[in-house]
């Protein structure tokens, strides 16, 4: 139908609170950039673990270069950039490429 899905969604400035701080799940928010080769590396695991963990968390990505108010806000240095919200708040940080099982095991461990 290629239509987002519900549990994978852009996120920007204007959406950043009522789609991460306030959402009733867990959010993951991958914060990234087309130009960047390890975001595009880890996008395909994120979609996957997206697809798997439906209706128990969100995966939320930021692109930096359209959302640099979000990035700012969150301070990131470098991309990519994993950063977990739970209950509104940040409950882990990742910077760089991991594989798939390297992300459920992060994003297990900041959830416990």
């Amino acid at each position: 139908c290629h239509a987002d899905l519900p549990w994978l969604v852009d996120v920007d400035a204007a959406t950043f609170a009522p789609g991460v701080e306030k959402s009733s799940l867990p959010v993951l928010i991958d914060l990234w950039a087309p130009w960047c080769g390890p975001c595009r590396l880890v996008a395909p695991a994120l979609e996957q673990l997206a697809a798997e963990r439906a209706g128990t968390i969100r995966v939320a990505k930021v692109n930096v270069d359209e959302a640099p108010a979000v990035s700012a806000r969150l301070d990131v240095q470098g991309i990519p950039t994993m950063v977990l919200y739970a209950g509104g708040i940040e409950v882990g940080r990742h910077v760089g490429a991991m594989p798939i099982d390297g992300i459920r095991q992060w994003v297990d461990a900041s959830l416990d």
